[in-house]
């Protein structure tokens, strides 16, 4: 299939699924344990319907969002993915230009395999950088540096993993020995890699990355991507880390991995400039509710203090539309355009980008309004077992 026939986010996830080796797409695809959270991500939007009003002329609908006093063209940002030198080379990169092109951020993972000073000479557009801290606090304030020196606008700090999840379909196709190098665990996968020449070439020749060049550890280096769950383990973020880090930051501060309105008010209150609403794409605790359906418990605890954005699930544009209808700013788009890199590079994210904003375009014409400012609950009817009914974004 080529990508001028992709219609929709699931004709990337099949090209990705076709381009990719498995162990690689399972990264991408898969999620915790039952993988029930990952599932009930995209299952919520289904039970939010609309409540379109008719005969009103909407000759041009106006995308722009302001977040955290960044006006962006589109109410949708790239939301960190790690590893994403796996899925096509220079992955990183090419991702953070397709959606700087498109008016929009890039938000760079702790476990990128590129130098976040090289992916902000790869584009002049807004670059956020999440921060994980493996290594403890003097190698996090050591990549807090580099990301503020280099340029990058808004930190983000993920608070969900304080081990990794358990991801049992990296676990079958052989993740730990394959990123270790160890031969003899690895034997029974490499079929994976033999099928798929092309993307093994690509590989090598993007210099075949297993560490992470922006976690520089004491003694060793750049971290290798072995230890990523071992170092996950030693290290938990606490509400108290998030003064050290504000402090070394200076700046915008978003707290990611938000999932309850009390939690959304301990982060506001130790001075998130934001949050995100996640549960890490149902890839950390399995069983958690979908995020679209915490979404109005968390606005309608600190809406009114805080910038409120989500993700998770989101696959086609009306999704997008329902999120803002129930008080989200803006959302972060994960596997979308992750399929997209893995289909076929920048253009694959370029075209996951497209679908989006035409989904976005035509859902917002249907629904007769003509800007994502002016979206709020009354477009929307949301279960009436959900906390709070969304109402009017700020």
């Amino acid at each position: 299939m080529r990508l001028s026939r992709v219609v929709n986010i699931a004709d990337l996830r099949r090209l990705a699924k076709r381009r990719l080796p498995a162990m690689v797409f399972d990264y991408i695809d898969g999620g915790a344990d039952g993988e029930i959270t990952l599932r009930a991500n995209t299952d919520a939007f289904a039970a939010v319907t609309f409540r379109p009003r008719q005969c009103i002329a909407t000759p041009a609908v106006d995308l722009r969002t302001t977040v955290l006093g960044t006006m962006l063209e589109l109410p949708f940002l790239l939301a960190p993915v790690g590893f994403c030198r796996m899925f096509h080379p220079a992955g990183d990169s090419v991702a953070a230009r397709a959606a700087n092109a498109a008016g929009t951020a890039y938000v760079l993972s702790t476990f990128s395999g590129t130098r976040l000073e090289d992916v902000r000479a790869a584009t002049s557009g807004p670059l956020w950088y999440q921060l994980y801290v493996p290594g403890g606090r003097a190698v996090a304030e050591a990549a807090i540096a580099r990301a503020r020196t280099a340029g990058y606008s808004v930190l983000v700090v993920t608070i969900d993993t304080p081990v990794g999840g358990m991801r049992e379909r990296e676990l079958r196709r052989g993740a730990g020995p394959v990123l270790a190098g160890e031969l003899a665990g690895s034997l029974p996968h490499l079929w994976q890699f033999a099928m798929h020449p092309r993307w093994v070439l690509g590989y090598l020749g993007d210099g075949s990355p297993r560490v992470f060049p922006n976690v520089e550890l004491p003694d060793v280096g750049a971290m290798p991507c072995r230890d990523t769950s071992v170092l996950l383990a030693q290290t938990n973020v606490t509400w108290s880390d998030l003064r050290w880090m504000r402090d070394a930051w200076q700046g915008p501060l978003v707290v990611k991995g938000v999932h309850t309105g009390d939690v959304a008010r301990q982060a506001v209150d130790a001075g998130a400039d934001a949050v995100v609403v996640s549960n890490h794409g149902g890839r950390q605790l399995d069983g958690v509710a979908a995020t679209l359906r915490v979404l109005p418990e968390i606005v309608a605890a600190v809406g009114a203090r805080t910038e409120v954005l989500m993700d998770g699930g989101i696959r086609r544009g009306g999704d997008i539309v329902k999120a803002l209808c129930l008080g989200a700013r803006a959302v972060l788009i994960g596997r979308a355009y992750a399929w997209g890199l893995g289909a076929a590079g920048g253009p694959g994210v370029a075209r996951a980008i497209e679908i989006l904003t035409a989904d976005l375009l035509r859902t917002m014409k249907l629904l007769g309004c003509a800007s994502t400012a002016e979206l709020d609950g009354s477009y929307v009817e949301a279960p009436s077992d959900w906390r709070a009914n969304g109402g009017e974004r700020r």
